[in-house]
């Protein structure tokens, strides 16, 4: 069974490569990583260390990202930077119809599968259930993920970097074409390996390219092929990536940078925020977190770029080495 995304010149000029890791993907991915019996090696410790501190709010979430098969549209928001905070954000705006519609196509593809009331009321567009969905997104996130979000990011970042310079050197078709063992790319159309026959005809759109770090064996997309296009594709992994202690460097940072200073160089660390995003996370004023975000930039350790008015913040790789105590060289 073959995926087909159909481009045009107008596409080709409007695809990119994503700024970095989503959190919302990895979330969703990270359950199929967790419960499953097969996988890599790479994900064994992971596993056994999220599964003992899965909080119960997990398991609203397995409720719609099922073992194998389809998970609700609605739980994977595109959103610019793609920190955990902005995708609960935008989760917790999901349109009603949004909603059903998923909800009935979960239903349909996993039929005799017992569901829980509550998401009668989440069908329905209650608030309380889609602030309990987003509430749960953001909890598991803290307990399995948070912990390895520096190591994840600068794989996922080593990965953006190594296929920039595939575009650089081959264009579009060379980025395609060696995305996945199964890519096949004859201009107009890119064709993968999927579980099942299905068609995106881009019209004009675009396409992201998000690596993902749990992603594994084939590129997934969205269902709705009418729903913004983005195809998600597995990255290679370092198979020590989830050894080390994040909380035994905290004292170290600590007396290196300063408490502020360290706070927000994890929160950036955690996804790509905004200065408001800082202020708001830590509760901190505004022009601290402008201010300790500027002298990390100068230390090297975050960039900024400009997106609209506000000014989103990514840890370099400098920072990333920082956070996992290692020298920058050695990043995983």
């Amino acid at each position: 069974m073959v995926l087909r995304i159909h481009f045009t010149g107008d596409d080709l000029a409007r695809t990119r490569i994503a700024p970095g890791c989503d959190a919302m993907w990895e979330v969703m991915l990270s359950l199929y990583r967790l419960r499953r019996r097969e996988g890599a090696i790479v994900f064994t410790q992971w596993k056994r260390e999220a599964l003992a501190q899965a909080p119960a709010a997990t398991r609203m979430l397995t409720t719609l990202v099922p073992t194998q098969g389809y998970a609700v549209d609605f739980l994977t928001p595109r959103t610019e930077p793609g920190s955990i905070a902005a995708g609960a954000e935008a989760l917790r705006r999901t349109p009603r119809e949004r909603l059903r519609t998923d909800l009935v196509e979960l239903a349909w593809r996993h039929p005799g599968r017992r569901l829980p009331g509550w998401l009668g009321g989440l069908a329905a567009g209650g608030p309380r259930a889609l602030d309990a969905v987003a509430d749960a997104a953001e909890t598991y996130f803290e307990a399995c993920l948070s912990p390895y979000w520096s190591r994840i990011r600068a794989q996922v970042a080593q990965e953006r970097t190594r296929r920039g310079r595939v575009l650089v050197e081959g264009g579009w078709g060379a980025v395609f074409s060696t995305l996945h063992p199964s890519a096949r790319w004859s201009y107009p159309t890119l064709e993968l390996s999927y579980p099942a026959d299905h068609d995106i005809h881009l019209n004009g759109r675009g396409l992201v390219l998000q690596p993902s770090f749990f992603c594994r064996r084939t590129p997934i997309t969205l269902r709705d092929p009418e729903l913004p296009p983005v195809l998600v594709y597995p990255i290679e992994h370092d198979p020590a990536w989830a050894h080390g202690d994040a909380h035994s460097r905290r004292p170290t940072l600590t007396g290196l940078l300063g408490p502020t200073r360290a706070h927000v160089l994890e929160t950036i660390a955690h996804g790509d925020c905004t200065t408001g995003e800082l202020a708001r996370q830590l509760d901190i004023p505004g022009s601290t977190a402008s201010r300790q975000a500027t002298t990390l930039r100068e230390a090297g350790l975050v960039t900024s770029h400009r997106l609209g008015q506000a000014v989103v913040h990514t840890i370099t790789d400098l920072g990333v080495a920082l956070l996992d105590g290692r020298r920058p060289g050695l990043i995983a």
